[in-house]
Formats: structure tokens, C-alpha cells, sequence
């Protein structure tokens, strides 16, 4: 089980009465349970693809996200020149403006639009994440901006692997490894961090396999079932490392694009 944090403004405080902060992962949704969120930052990660969709959709001018748990409610969430987006078992779901392709959120149509999204895995992982002080959304797209924003917001930090059905997934283990390493590598020098030993796992990994991103999502289950849909397209746009500076952020039921100048001011 997860510490809880107390009211410290960053981090929890430690047996000598020093300030730590927490980074603590969670390898599927599935593990998370309620006491491991309030009062700190999570950072949900759906690397193929819901969570990359999110940073490409804000980077590319959308004005939100909303994230729906099932079709139906997506479908009712929907207003006025709202577009549906989303999948089931990565197949884009009938009647929807957009899949889960990467690419279909990069296009012209998502900006200034609001877009309501629905996934198999990813959503539902932000959903549970809800009881967190603060939510964001991160990948490898985006891992240097999540992490400047998760140190200004001084809280302690669970990450959250959306995995696949339950299972988890290399490509998320990846992309917390990745945030974690912004982290190590941004943080106040003269903050001590402590991790749980998936997040050392996770960290681990991604040094290991940081040069070798495409190839190593590839051969994961969740690559080479994306493959042989046709998607491998997707897998190389994913694997690429801090191409945008968008952390996206969960303000009230809306998932909005931070801004990156607050990050660097609060550091």
C-alpha cells in the first residue's frame, strides 16, 4: 500500500522530520486502490494510445478533453460541435468522429474543439485516479513537460499504468519510467525523493531502453497486436521522447492543456 500525504506543501514528512517526495507506481488500474490518491498528484499513463492522443489533441489547438467511462455516456457528454473519439479493443467505435489513432488527433478538425473520449483502458485508469488532488495525463510525447508539471504542484506523486484488460502493459511501464527520469533529473537538488520499487523498476527499465523506444514497443503485446491491426504507424509516432511541451490537466470535468510557463515558475 501507498503512504498517504499529509498537508505538507512538498512532500511527505519523513521519521527525522525532513521533507520527502513520493514517487510511487502502480503497474495496472486494477491494483489502484482508494487511499492511494488523496492529496497527491497522479499521473495517468496510456502510452498506446489514449493518453498520447491527449497531449497530441491539446498540442494541436483543442480546447478539452472530457473523458467517459462507457460509449453510452460519451455519446451523452456530447454537445454541439463536440467530436466523439475513441475505441474498443482498438477498433474505432461505430458512429465516432475519431479512433484512437494518434494522427486523427493532430489533424486540423480537433482545434479549438472540444472532444469527448472514451477508451478501453486509458479513460477508465483516469477515472480511477479521480480522488487525486490533481490528475495529468502522460507519455512519452510528453514526459518532460508531466514531470515540470508535477513538481510545481509540490505534492507527492503516484503514476498510474492504464495496462491492458487488467494486465500489465511494457509500453506504460516505459512511459512512467520516463516521467520519472524528467523528475530525478528537474526536481530541487536538495529534495530528497523516495520510490516504491515498481517506480525503481520502471526507471530502470527506461534507462535500459530509452535509445531503443520504437523497437521495444513494438515487440510488447499490446505493439504487436497494434500491428497487425494496421496501426504500426501509430507505435513510431507514441515512441518519440518529449516532442511536446503540453502536460494535460484535469480541471473540473475537462481536460485542459497546463501552462508550461507556470511549471517553470513554480521550479
Amino acid at each position: 500500500m501507498l503512504r498517504n500525504l499529509n498537508d505538507e506543501p512538498n512532500g511527505t514528512e519523513d521519521t527525522d522530520g525532513g521533507v520527502t517526495m513520493r514517487i510511487d507506481t502502480i503497474a495496472t488500474v486494477s491494483e489502484a486502490r482508494a487511499d492511494d490518491f488523496p492529496g497527491r498528484t497522479a499521473i495517468v499513463i496510456d502510452v498506446l494510445r489514449a493518453t498520447s492522443n491527449m497531449a497530441t489533441a491539446l498540442a494541436h489547438g483543442a480546447a478539452g478533453i472530457v473523458a467517459a467511462e462507457t460509449v453510452q455516456a460519451a455519446r451523452n457528454l456530447q454537445q454541439p460541435g463536440d467530436l466523439l473519439g475513441g475505441e474498443r479493443n482498438c477498433v474505432r467505435i461505430a458512429g465516432f468522429d475519431l479512433g484512437n489513432s494518434p494522427f486523427e488527433y493532430a489533424a486540423n478538425d480537433v482545434r479549438g474543439r472540444r472532444i469527448v473520449m472514451t477508451t478501453t483502458n486509458g479513460t477508465r485508469a483516469l477515472y480511477k485516479s479521480l480522488k487525486a488532488q490533481h490528475v495529468l495525463a502522460g507519455c512519452l510525447l510528453n514526459a518532460g513537460a508531466c514531470a515540470d508539471a508535477a513538481l510545481a504542484l509540490r505534492k507527492d506523486i503516484v503514476l498510474v499504468c492504464a495496462g491492458t484488460q487488467d494486465a500489465f502493459a511494457l509500453e506504460d511501464g516505459l512511459g512512467a519510467g520516463a516521467i520519472i527520469a524528467a523528475l530525478l533529473e528537474r526536481r530541487d537538488s536538495r529534495l530528497p525523493l523516495a520510490m516504491n520499487d515498481c517506480s525503481l523498476s520502471m526507471l530502470h527499465a527506461f534507462e535500459r531502453k530509452q535509445d531503443r523506444l520504437h523497437e521495444t514497443l513494438a515487440s510488447g503485446q499490446t505493439g504487436v497486436r497494434l500491428v497487425k491491426l494496421g496501426f504500426a504507424g501509430d507505435i513510431a509516432y507514441c515512441a518519440r521522447l518529449d516532442t511536446f511541451p503540453v502536460c494535460p490537466v484535469l480541471k473540473g470535468r475537462t481536460i485542459v492543456a497546463g501552462e508550461p510557463a507556470a511549471y517553470t515558475e513554480a521550479r
